[in-house]
């Protein structure tokens, strides 16, 4: 075999590599939503993400209740699709106000986590203002 089609050979098996990586990570995504939704069955629900260039991407989800009391509070940080959600307890049990003024997530500690806490509070803002329907609110329903 000539040079360019061990290179094209190589081209393509790393792109079915990264292609199982991606399929490995959206369903762990998928999971985990799936876990929050039928273990909570009211409240509200925010994601939002930060994507970095060389650096880490983050994904953060929060869980509230119908009060605005956080109940989860969950981070998945990395450069590999291999990343896992994380809970970090020391978020949960408190308002969402107080956690928007939260100095650890308001940028002194990771700025990533605290942008993408930023894009999920704001996705819950925009939940709490649509019509009131039972079962969490934030998550759109997909029809399979």
């Amino acid at each position: 075999m000539a040079m360019w089609q061990w290179g094209l050979l190589a081209l393509g098996i790393l792109w079915a590599l990264q292609s199982l990586g991606v399929w490995y990570q959206m369903r762990h995504y998928s999971d985990v939503m799936k876990g929050i939704t039928s273990k909570y069955n009211d409240g509200f629900v925010g994601a939002g993400n930060v994507r970095g260039r060389f650096g880490k991407g983050v994904i953060v989800l929060i869980l509230v209740t119908p009060d605005l009391v956080v109940q989860r509070f969950l981070v998945m940080s990395g450069r590999s699709v291999f990343a896992k959600f994380k809970r970090r307890e020391e978020f949960e049990g408190i308002s969402l106000n107080a956690l928007r003024t939260d100095p650890v997530i308001t940028g002194l500690g990771e700025p990533n986590i605290a942008k993408a806490a930023e894009r999920a509070i704001e996705q819950i803002d925009k939940a709490r203002a649509e019509p009131k329907r039972p079962g969490l609110i934030g998550i759109k329903p997909v029809n399979a």
